[in-house]
């Protein structure tokens, strides 16, 4: 694989998966031009990770089935369509549904990595898989900021309609630069279905890491979908503090290449555990923030993002490895389970925590990402047995 054509997979990630995020840091914004309560605009990141999650789920393993490069034209297109919507929505309903309809087209990141995987020899693959997830990396972090200040400067709808152009122009370069796919198997869609309930139950190793995964991402979710909501009730920040926080977060987008040179190296198990326990002793030092003033307070919770990111992202990329081994024929299915439950934890973290911070406050939210943190690192911890 040559450098350029990584740097495109990698692009492709970042530009599509960040399309799940750009609503976070506008959400003040949004609720107040479309007069809608928090618990509404709540729903809209809540229904464009469910979506992200069901098009892993029923999408995601077509995959293995059609070539990989059609699914992501076609994907790459329908995630223009959507943003465009999203843009122009006159009211609440149009823009929810919207949102579920980004999530489901940009699952075309979920093409992309197993394309890297397939591409990558088996000797480095911990190290490209690494780079891609680079790029899929900061495309979260980075959206939260580009967003945070397009929407302060020039509104809300501006970001969906740059992110549909964005969107646009690396769909021109994709069908440019990536090669073809060979399919791996002739199985219909209901027969791949229902292969993938078989690998659920056949591997050990994909069920803990899925688990671990999804209730890392809770925490993870929790803290962002609710951080813009904190910060302008608590301390009277707009959208642009809120998404350039994002920033401190970027940070975490180190620990893919590195995470999968150690998982190359002496096995992806360390790193799960040691990423899950960053995690969770980030989320838990947020709970001194009482005891310190305005500035104290925005300081510890930029460190606790630049930890906690580089955990999550960490341990991700060490269960990627773990999973992509497990039968290579069956990436794209076993990439859909894997992301499937981490981005069930995204949507249920979103939900989760709008709740929490209502009738618990922020200390709530921080409470309850630390729980999970530490449930994901006991799931690594537990023994075992048979696989």
């Amino acid at each position: 694989m040559s450098a350029a054509l990584l740097l495109l997979l990698a692009t492709a990630a970042g530009v599509s998966v960040a399309s799940l995020y750009y609503s976070q840091p506008m959400l003040g914004v949004l609720g107040a031009d479309m007069q809608a309560p928090g618990s509404t605009v709540g729903w809209v990141p809540t229904l464009t990770q469910l979506g992200y999650a069901l098009g892993i789920l029923l999408l995601a393993p077509l995959g293995d089935r059609f070539d990989r490069r059609r699914i992501i034209l076609i994907k790459a297109g329908a995630l223009v369509l959507t943003l465009l919507a999203s843009g122009l929505a006159p009211n609440m309903p149009s823009l929810l549904l919207a949102s579920l309809g980004i999530g489901l087209a940009a699952t075309m990141a979920q093409d992309v990595v197993p394309a890297a995987a397939t591409l990558a020899p088996t000797s480095q693959r911990g190290r490209m898989v690494g780079t891609v997830m680079t790029g899929l990396l900061l495309g979260i972090l980075l959206s939260r900021v580009v967003s945070g200040l397009v929407a302060q400067q020039w509104g809300w709808r501006s970001m969906y309609l740059l992110a549909a152009l964005a969107m646009a122009v690396l769909t021109l370069a994709v069908w440019r630069g990536l090669p073809h796919f060979a399919p791996t198997t002739q199985l219909g869609w209901p027969a791949l279905m229902r292969s993938m309930l078989d690998l659920w139950r056949q591997h050990g190793a994909l069920r803990r890491a899925a688990l671990a995964q999804g209730l890392l991402a809770v925490g993870f979710s929790a803290f962002w979908s609710t951080l813009a909501v904190m910060l302008h009730d608590q301390f009277h920040l707009g959208a642009a503090v809120a998404g350039s926080l994002g920033l401190a977060g970027a940070a975490g987008a180190l620990a893919a290449p590195l995470a999968g040179r150690v998982a190359d190296r002496r096995g992806p198990e360390i790193v799960t555990r040691m990423g899950a326990a960053l995690a969770a002793v980030a989320f838990a030092s947020m709970a001194l923030a009482p005891w310190l003033g305005a500035t104290g307070q925005l300081v510890l919770i930029v460190a606790a993002a630049v930890v906690f990111d580089f955990g999550v992202q960490a341990t991700l990329v060490a269960h990627q490895t773990i999973v992509y081994g497990i039968a290579p024929e069956a990436r794209s299915r076993l990439n859909a389970l894997l992301f499937t439950g981490m981005f069930v934890g995204m949507a249920g973290g979103a939900a989760l925590g709008s709740w929490v911070l209502a009738y618990a406050g922020w200390m709530g939210v921080v409470l309850m990402a630390s729980v999970f943190a530490l449930a994901a690192l006991g799931v690594r911890c537990w023994p075992q047995g048979g696989r």
